[in-house]
């Protein structure tokens, strides 16, 4: 799970705000997509297409001016599957204080060059942590399945 970790920053600028200063819910949920992405892509080495963005919850605003940093990493693979979790945190940058803000977890598709499913590679758990984050991807991944009728 290591290799495939991400740490993405962003600045919440006037344009990235609603008319109360705080950041959009959309754009939160873009930033989302592109770092899940880029720790997707860099576990199965190829293309890959969201195929769901599953609980992205917001916990708390970040505000204009603060800074968004998005933490993902790859939980689980399957045959042509993996689930990537995002945390997301808000910093003061006068003071440094972090909050957490917004959790969200996405399936991810890999892609060969002609655009058909691709086979990911067995993800390894390396301590009890992962084996933790990839057991509840699992429960996650049946549920995900159940509601689209195919578990």
């Amino acid at each position: 799970m290591v290799e495939t970790r991400v740490e993405m920053t962003q600045l919440v600028l006037p344009e990235h705000t609603n008319a109360i200063g705080t950041i959009f819910g959309g754009q939160v949920a873009a930033w989302i997509d592109i770092c899940a992405a880029i720790s997707a892509q860099r576990f199965c080495r190829r293309q890959v297409v969201t195929a769901s963005i599953d609980d992205l919850v917001f916990h708390h605003p970040i505000q204009r001016g603060h800074i968004a940093i998005f933490r993902a990493s790859v939980n689980a693979a399957w045959r042509g599957s993996m689930e990537v979790g995002v945390r997301v945190e808000g910093e003061d940058p006068l003071t440094g204080e972090r909050t957490h803000t917004a959790s969200a977890y996405l399936t991810f598709v890999a892609l060969e060059a002609d655009g058909s499913r691709s086979i990911v590679p067995r993800l390894v758990t390396t301590d009890s942590t992962e084996a933790r984050r990839e057991a509840a991807a699992n429960v996650r991944r049946g549920q995900r399945l159940q509601r689209r009728g195919r578990a």
